[in-house]
């Protein structure tokens, strides 16, 4: 994308990205020794493996193993003379999270010389968000975070569920901006997964898979302003209908209409399938692959469209969530 056709990012994704991130300075700033270090948060620990505390202790790295079902197997290497307690638990917490169901302790036993081994079934269910890892060797010390090894994420390349499943579940392990391990974890049911996107002067047509309902009369897919609701509550909505064939759905979206209804500045709008009439509608993401964070990945052209006397860039783009949306932004300084 060049730099005259990139969307400017809204003040509200900017506080979607800080709370994602959660890496303030106090992390890794000097001087912080004695720091009290904060559960769950990224305040954690550093990529070096060195706690808030100043110590070093032995680096733990775990390698990922992905299956198409939406497990994962995490493989340690302990450092050598490392004792591991029967109680020993890689342990994941969500970012963000202080309940009980926001931990989850996966037992932690020896796979060879100098290996331990945990596994999470993809029965178990995660909650969305971004979850840290830890090991907890069972040896009276707080849990250490975890640096991210070799990941085999083959399995989730194109993965392609049963289309009746009721509820989907995504993990993807991913190295964190200070170099730790952490999990990107969605739990959705029903869930319309978008394929290809074909980007055209006129508009954007839409490829997809809808997992957990079936398309019926009515079904149609539907761009929603996020910007503050009219008086009736309800936010602008745009509805085109669906192609369908099966689960798999197409829909075109244009942009002449998304460009007349404009009012200011960079306006996002997301994108959501209603299966049936009156059925409740689905957000349009895209999760089943190997890519944890889509936005900075996936790249598409924004379009000049004309809007009255100027014109406005429009074009789609994935958010932090990995969800789909259409981005309409005003000449600079509208």
């Amino acid at each position: 994308m060049t730099a005259s056709s990139e969307l400017t990012m809204t003040g509200e994704e900017m506080k979607e990205s800080a709370a994602i991130e959660q890496e303030s300075a106090a992390g890794a700033a000097p001087g912080g020794a004695g720091r009290r270090a904060v559960p769950g948060s990224e305040k954690d620990g550093r990529a070096d493996g060195s706690g808030t505390d100043g110590a070093a202790p032995g680096e733990l790295r775990a390698d990922c193993i992905a299956d198409s079902a939406g497990g994962l197997t995490f493989d340690l290497t302990a450092p050598q003379g490392t004792a591991v307690a029967w109680s020993a638990a890689l342990v994941l917490r969500l970012r963000g999270g202080d309940g009980a169901d926001d931990e989850v302790r996966l037992p932690l036993g020896p796979n060879g010389a100098g290996r331990l081994r945990a596994v999470l079934p993809s029965t178990v269910a995660l909650a969305e968000g971004r979850w840290n890892a830890y090991a907890d060797l069972g040896d009276g010390r707080d849990p250490r975070r975890l640096l991210p090894g070799v990941n085999d994420l083959r399995s989730l390349v194109d993965r392609r569920p049963l289309a009746g499943v009721g509820r989907l579940g995504v993990r993807i392990p991913y190295a964190t901006k200070f170099g730790n391990l952490a999990l990107r974890s969605w739990l959705r049911g029903p869930h319309a997964e978008a394929g290809d996107l074909l980007v055209a002067p006129d508009g954007v047509t839409v490829t997809g898979r809808l997992y957990g309902a079936v398309p019926a009369a009515g079904a149609r897919a539907e761009a929603r302003a996020r910007r503050t609701p009219g008086p009736d509550g309800e936010p602008d909505t745009v509805s085109v209908p669906l192609t369908v064939e099966g689960p798999d759905f197409t829909f075109t979206l244009p942009y002449e209409e998304l460009a007349g209804r404009w009012e200011s500045g960079s306006e996002p709008w997301d994108l959501w399938l209603r299966p049936a009439e009156g059925a409740r509608p689905v957000r349009i993401a895209r999760l089943l692959d190997d890519v944890a964070d889509k936005k900075q990945v996936f790249s598409y052209p924004a379009l000049a469209v004309p809007c009255g006397a100027t014109q406005v860039r429009v074009g789609p783009y994935y958010t932090l969530d990995n969800d789909l949306a259409v981005r309409v932004a005003g000449p600079a300084g509208d």
